[in-house]
């Protein structure tokens, strides 16, 4: 019995020795413990990749001296055969970038892309003094092609192609050239259609 009550007055005084706030304090933790947990940050998607093919400084000379900016030359696209391109001018580059982002998103172009990852035909661009011949390649041989052609065709999701550039290297021309091109590409219901005199019912 001594015992018993030993025990019950040590558990007394612990309870005494337990200020109300403290006991609030737990409860109010235990409560709103999930409210005070960081929120778990959600991976960014973008919608289209970036892909930045010349950086440039211009420079304009006005009365009171020479005024220097950059130009930005920059390719987007999905990977699922939409593509764009633009240029941006700004006094830093990282708003140049972004101005000619926000200019390609405004002009997207689609691309027919057969099976295989490939392009249905032959298909040459011009623009300028520059030249660029796309060619189909069988599965698996890649994208062969390098520079601005290379960061248009990978953007716009083509897996297998055979390029060429004949005349001007200049990146702007030779990416305007490549857009060129690839819109030139017909479907081969459209290629029938027109070998038949325009009728439409294909199969």
């Amino acid at each position: 019995m001594a015992e018993e009550v030993k025990e019950t007055v040590v558990v007394e005084e612990a309870q005494a020795t337990e200020t109300p706030k403290e006991g609030a304090k737990k409860q109010f933790n235990k409560r709103n413990d999930k409210k005070f947990q960081r929120p778990v940050r959600k991976p960014i998607v973008k919608e289209y990749e970036e892909r930045v093919v010349a950086i440039n400084r211009v420079t304009k000379v006005v009365k009171g001296g020479k005024r220097m900016k950059f130009s930005a030359l920059v390719v987007i696209g999905d990977g699922k055969g939409k593509f764009g391109f633009a240029t941006g001018k700004s006094g830093e580059v990282p708003d140049a970038i972004k101005k000619a982002v926000d200019k390609a998103k405004r002009n997207m172009i689609n691309v027919n892309i057969v099976k295989g990852g490939t392009i249905a035909h032959d298909t040459i661009g011009k623009f300028g003094a520059s030249k660029v011949f796309l060619k189909p390649a069988p599965e698996g041989t890649g994208v062969i092609a390098g520079g601005p052609v290379r960061a248009i065709i990978e953007l716009a999701g083509i897996k297998n192609v055979y390029s060429k550039v004949y005349g001007s290297r200049t990146k702007v021309n030779v990416v305007k050239a490549t857009a060129q091109a690839l819109t030139q590409l017909k479907e081969y219901k459209t290629v029938i259609a027109l070998r038949q005199g325009g009728k439409e019912d294909v199969k």
